[in-house]
């Protein structure tokens, strides 16, 4: 039995006062845990995708949509298929389509959310002057922390 197989129900508090060396098993040990899980997971879904794909396409076709789920049995086992719609759109184009909505009198809000983004790294290259006129529209937030171990001397 592996060690994190040994620690996996014990409380995080409890797994905090291990010692870092073990902190730094349990930590590489659950890296490789997760690729190798993720390898096994993509490989059935390359496997199903390989099996149902036709079936779920003939099947979207024959319903008439491009996208959504689509549900079929393959003997004891019901089969339900997403793909997903994805829109992207073309910034520069609403860029100009926003102008002539404007242009013509209308209110482009009506049609389009508009967002506006200021790039990070660009923000912190300006001046204190530009910066501080931007500052009350901005809210620093932080993701989930990340942590990685090494020995001491090794390169991470």
């Amino acid at each position: 039995m592996s060690l994190l197989q040994r620690c996996v129900d014990r409380p995080a508090t409890e797994l905090a006062g291990y010692a870092p060396e073990l902190l730094l098993d349990l930590k590489h040990e659950a890296s490789v845990a997760l690729a190798t899980a993720k390898a096994h997971f993509d490989l059935v879904d390359r496997a199903l995708d390989l099996k149902y794909s036709r079936l779920a396409l003939a099947q979207r076709l024959a319903a008439g949509k491009d996208t959504g789920t689509v549900t079929f049995d393959d003997g004891p086992i019901r089969v339900s298929v997403e793909l997903p719609k994805k829109v992207e759109w073309n910034q520069a184009a609403l860029a100009c389509i926003v102008d002539r909505i404007r242009a013509a009198g209308e209110n482009p809000a009506e049609f389009v959310e508009i967002t506006y983004k200021v790039n990070e790294a660009r923000y912190g290259a300006w001046p204190a002057s530009v910066r501080s006129s931007f500052e009350p529209a901005r809210t620093l937030k932080t993701g989930k922390p990340s942590f990685r171990l090494s020995v001491l001397g090794e390169s991470p």
